[in-house]
């Protein structure tokens, strides 16, 4: 059961609405947004289900991590575990090169441990830091595999299940999750019913100084009752898209909800970046806290940078 309430904690792929922002990496896709205007809907010829319809369909953010492995690059990674008063009492620095010339390696430019990071056994501290080392750090090599599963359900070992759950809420928003107790249909917020608790609105704007996009963004009513917005998990999804091909260059959601099971309230960002003809992530934050009856309650942030990208030879 811990596993599975942690897992979903890694899941916000993606909001900033009614949850209490976390004051650690600011993980919001709008902070490299230069913003116009409203878009007038008709002279675009734009509607809310074209932007719905898009997100669903879309398979091409997923298909960004899959073609890393064409590229070498570097990547560095920070982690920050916090006490129950938010003081840092772990951190995890990694630079790594992940090199694609020919079979794959890593390679550890640097590598710092402090704080309360590891068991004694070895094994991480925090359930939470475990699933990204697990998501993010071999998703080169393992995760991000060709024609790997993208509906949830479960596959091979208990852990397994959990990534390709992971997956559907990350690269597969407003799908159902199925087997997370309570949670399943929350992911859904595009259903006849889920759509009269949100706002739907899109504007126009210029992502990384030069590339003109929408963002798309469906957030909680703010004339609901205090009880309804509590039974409402996903607070905020933002999309950013390349106005010239649709493509999706960001997503960041925000999630939070409780129960006499569980508690949580966590944000995730991912950001796009091209590099020749191909879209790859660019930079991942993570920030959020879980809790869980008679387990510790687990806090933790994560930013990811990618840089350097290099394409190498077909395999």
């Amino acid at each position: 059961m811990k596993k599975i309430f942690l897992f979903l904690l890694l899941t916000p792929l993606f909001f900033k609405g009614y949850s209490q922002e976390i004051n650690r990496f600011n993980p919001d896709t709008i902070k490299t947004i230069t913003l116009d205007s409203t878009v007038n809907i008709k002279a675009e010829r734009l509607n809310i289900e074209t932007f719905i319809n898009a997100i669903i369909n879309d398979t091409t953010f997923y298909q960004s991590f899959r073609d890393m492995k064409r590229y070498s690059f570097i990547a560095e990674n920070r982690i920050y575990t916090y006490d129950k008063k938010n003081k840092v009492d772990g951190r995890i620095y990694r630079k790594l090169r992940h090199n694609n010339s020919g079979p794959y390696k890593i390679e550890y430019l640097v590598k710092q441990d402090t704080g309360k990071v590891f068991k004694k056994n070895g094994k991480y501290q925090l359930y939470t830091v475990e699933m990204f080392d697990y998501i993010f750090m071999n998703a080169y090599s393992t995760d991000f595999v060709k024609n790997a599963p993208m509906d949830g359900k479960k596959g091979g070992t208990t852990n397994e299940g959990y990534k390709e759950k992971l997956k559907t809420l990350i690269f597969n928003p407003g799908r159902p999750v199925k087997g997370i107790p309570f949670i399943g249909s929350k992911t859904e917020i595009f259903t006849a019913n889920m759509r009269q608790y949100y706002d739907y609105g899109f504007t126009s704007g210029t992502y990384l100084d030069s590339i003109p996009v929408y963002r798309f963004k469906v957030s909680v009513k703010p004339e609901l009752s205090s009880w309804t917005k509590d039974g409402i998990m996903i607070k905020e999804l933002v999309t950013i898209f390349d106005k010239r091909n649709f493509n999706i260059l960001g997503r960041y959601v925000d999630m939070k909800y409780s129960n006499m099971l569980f508690d949580f309230d966590v944000q995730m960002n991912i950001e796009m970046g091209y590099f020749g003809e191909d879209k790859l992530p660019t930079k991942i934050t993570y920030q959020g806290n879980w809790n869980v009856p008679l387990k510790k309650e687990e806090r933790a942030s994560f930013l990811i940078l990618h840089k350097d990208y290099k394409l190498e030879k077909t395999k």
